[in-house]
């Protein structure tokens, strides 16, 4: 998976036929979608950056507002490791460098389906990130979605995870 979708509960059909014809559109005509156990979490695998595809869909929605229905949240994940705490810690030192030296981060953790200690997680995590941290404006976001036994990770800018809400909302300031 390197795109995690949300949509509002029992959605999730018609959500993954609209993901599907966006793809498309963007030039993955076969991606692999799957409707998770969790209500409205349907995750992607596409040929395509998951980065560029986002803001290509944001593009899209400032384009053609009603062209996006179902997806509410569209969150591009660039690893993804079983859901304990050694193999998230693993994946966050190779992703670490993506934080250029002298940028601020944070980290936010969603989790579905597990009990994992997010305070542990985020005690890990940042003993192994030499950054400065900013809770309020970071210039980096390590995000940590953890769906049952799979965590996707990813380190991002703000701009990188697609709130079609927030989008369609900015059309009208």
């Amino acid at each position: 998976m390197n795109l995690i979708v949300t949509c509002a509960r029992h959605l999730e059909p018609e959500t993954q036929e609209e993901i599907n014809k966006i793809l498309g559109i963007l030039g993955d005509p076969e991606p692999k979608i799957t409707i998770t156990n969790m209500s409205g979490i349907l995750t992607v695998n596409t040929k395509l950056d998951p980065i560029v595809v986002v803001a290509k869909i944001q593009e899209l929605i400032l384009d053609e507002p009603w062209s996006i229905r179902y997806c509410l949240r569209i969150i591009p994940i660039q690893k993804i490791s079983e859901t304990i705490i050694e193999d998230i810690e693993k994946v966050i030192s190779e992703l670490r460098d993506l934080i250029p030296k002298g940028d601020t981060y944070r980290i936010s953790i969603e989790k579905r389906n597990s009990n994992m200690s997010s305070q542990d997680l985020i005690t890990k995590i940042a003993n192994k990130i030499e950054n400065k941290v900013s809770l309020e404006n970071p210039d980096k976001i390590i995000l940590i979605e953890i769906l049952g036994a799979k965590t996707g990770i990813s380190v991002l800018r703000k701009s990188d995870v697609l709130s079609v809400e927030k989008t369609k909302r900015s059309l009208s300031d």
